[in-house]
C-alpha cells in the first residue's frame, strides 16, 4: 500500500486478493488508492475525486491517478475473474449453481473525442424514443442471497463497452463474458438469465444455460422428430407451435406458489417442450407461461434448462431484476459514471472499475459490516421509514465510509491529533444522516 494510506484491516484483506491482478506493486498500490477513494468520496467522483476522498491529494500526483486509467499496465477481465471468484468462493455454498445475470446501460457523455460514444438506446430515457449519446456498457453479474436481504442481490463482475454498429453486439459480449465465467468455474453450472433483448446463438456457451422473456412475435416449434431412416437430411424441426399467445391459449395450466421480488405469490403455470428456432436454432428448450390467477396478462419465457422444473425457471427470470437495481444505485449512489475519461484505455477501465467498487462494498458489508443493529441506528435516525427492514446499498456504503474515516483517525498518533480527519469523519456522519 502506499505510505500515509491507512485502510482497516478488513477492506485491506479483500482489495489484497486482487493484487495478482496487476504485474506492479505499484499499480495494485494506485487501485488500492483509487477504489477507497470512490467509495469514500461523497461528492463529484471524478478520477481527481477518488484521490481526494482517500485523503491522498497532497501525497500523490493527479497525474498518477489519471495514468492509471489511461496508461498503466493492467486490464479489466482479470480483476473481474477475481472478484468472481471471491463471490463465489466467500458468498455462495459449496458445489452451488451460479446464476448469472446480463442487461446494458448507457452512460451519457457528449463531445468528438470521446472514445465509443454512439447514438444507440438508453433504456432510462425519458422521451418515447429511447434514445441517448454515450458508452453503452453490457454488464454481466452473480446473483447472490445475502442472510439480511429478503430479495437477491446482484453483484457485477464483467463489462464490454460496445463499440458501435458493425462491431459484435451486445449479444455476442454477453456470450463472451458467459464464456469467461464458465471457464474459471468448470466445476460449477452456469444458469444465465436476461430480458427481451438478450437471445440468439452467441448465448449458447457450453455448460451454460440461458432464460429470457419470449417476444409476442416468437414462432415456436416442437422438438425435431427423430430420425427416420430414409435418405435425405433429418428434420431440424418439428411441427410449428405458433406464437407464444397460441400457446398460452390451448396450455393445461396449473397452480403454483413460488417467491418472485421478495414476494410469494401463487400463479399459474403452463410449461411446453419447444425449441426457439429463429434465435437458438434447433436447440431444445422449453416455454414457460405464467400468469396471475385474477388476471389475462400472460409472461412467456423460454429457457434452455430442460432439467429445472418450472417454477425453478421462473423464479430465476425474476433474479434478473436485481442487475437494475443495482446499475440505478451504481450511478447515483457511488457515482461510477461521473469521470469524464475521453482517451480509449480510460474510457475501457473507469466504469468496471466502479463496478468492481460497488461489488466490493457488499462484500465487505456481508463479511465484516453487517450487524443487527444497524436498522434501529437508521430508524432512529429517520423514524419515518418504519418499515424499512433490511439494509439497502446506501446503508452498506454509509457504513464503510465510516469505517474508514474512522480507521484513519485512530491511524493517528495521540501526540500529534490531526483536525482535519475529524473533520472528514464529521462530514461522513452528516452525509449519512442526510
Amino acid at each position: 500500500m502506499l505510505p500515509g494510506l491507512t485502510l482497516p484491516a478488513s477492506w485491506r484483506s479483500l482489495l489484497d486478493v486482487f493484487r495478482p491482478a496487476f504485474r506492479r506493486g505499484s499499480t495494485f498500490a494506485l487501485f488500492a488508492l483509487l477504489a477507497t477513494g470512490l467509495a469514500a468520496r461523497t461528492s463529484r467522483r471524478t478520477v481527481v475525486g477518488m484521490l481526494a476522498g482517500a485523503g491522498m491529494a497532497a501525497a500523490v500526483s493527479f497525474h498518477s491517478a489519471c495514468r492509471f486509467f489511461s496508461h498503466h499496465a493492467w486490464d479489466v477481465d482479470p480483476i473481474g475473474l477475481v472478484l468472481a471468484r471471491l463471490i463465489v468462493d466467500r458468498l455462495l455454498p459449496d458445489g452451488a449453481p451460479i446464476t448469472v445475470v446480463v442487461d446494458d446501460t448507457l452512460f451519457r457523455r457528449w463531445g468528438p473525442k470521446v472514445h465509443a460514444a454512439y447514438w444507440t438506446h438508453d433504456g432510462s430515457a425519458q422521451d418515447p424514443n429511447a434514445l441517448g449519446r454515450g458508452n453503452r456498457w453490457v454488464i454481466v453479474g452473480i446473483v447472490v442471497t445475502l442472510r439480511f436481504c429478503t430479495r437477491p442481490v446482484c453483484l457485477p463482475v464483467l463489462l464490454r463497452l460496445w463499440r458501435g454498429k458493425g462491431t459484435a453486439s451486445p449479444v455476442a459480449l454477453a456470450g463472451e463474458m458467459m464464456s469467461l465465467l464458465a471457464q474459471a468455474f468448470p466445476n460449477r453450472r452456469l444458469h444465465g438469465a436476461g430480458d427481451a433483448a438478450y437471445h440468439g446463438k452467441a448465448l449458447l456457451v457450453e455448460h451454460t444455460t440461458i432464460t429470457t422473456r419470449l417476444p409476442v412475435n416468437a414462432a415456436l416449434y416442437a422438438p425435431a422428430p427423430p430420425h427416420t431412416g430414409r435418405r435425405g437430411r433429418p428434420r431440424l424441426k418439428g411441427n410449428r407451435l405458433g406464437h407464444p399467445a397460441d400457446l398460452a391459449a390451448n396450455a393445461d395450466w396449473r397452480p403454483v406458489t413460488l417467491t418472485r421480488y421478495g414476494h410469494t405469490d401463487t400463479v399459474e403455470i403452463a410449461l411446453c417442450d419447444a425449441i426457439w428456432y429463429g434465435a437458438f436454432g434447433n436447440t431444445e428448450g422449453r416455454a414457460v407461461l405464467v400468469r396471475d390467477p385474477a388476471g389475462d396478462r400472460v409472461l412467456a419465457i423460454f429457457t434452455t434448462d430442460t432439467d429445472s422444473d418450472a417454477k425453478t425457471i421462473v423464479e430465476r427470470y425474476t433474479h434478473r431484476w436485481p442487475i437494475e437495481t443495482a446499475i440505478a444505485a451504481g450511478k447515483q449512489l457511488l457515482g461510477i459514471g461521473q469521470a469524464r475519461n475521453r482517451l480509449r484505455r480510460a474510457v475501457e477501465r473507469t466504469v468496471p472499475l466502479g463496478f468492481c467498487v460497488y461489488s466490493l462494498v457488499i462484500v465487505w458489508y456481508a463479511l465484516h459490516g453487517y450487524h443487527r443493529d444497524d436498522l434501529a441506528a437508521r430508524r432512529e435516525v429517520q423514524p419515518w421509514y418504519p418499515q424499512k427492514d433490511e439494509p439497502a446499498f446506501e446503508d452498506m456504503l454509509a457504513k464503510l465510509r465510516r469505517t474508514l474515516v474512522a480507521s484513519r483517525i485512530t491511524g493517528v498518533a495521540a501526540a500529534q491529533p490531526d483536525p482535519y480527519k475529524y473533520r472528514d469523519y464529521e462530514l461522513a456522519c452528516a452525509a449519512t444522516a442526510a
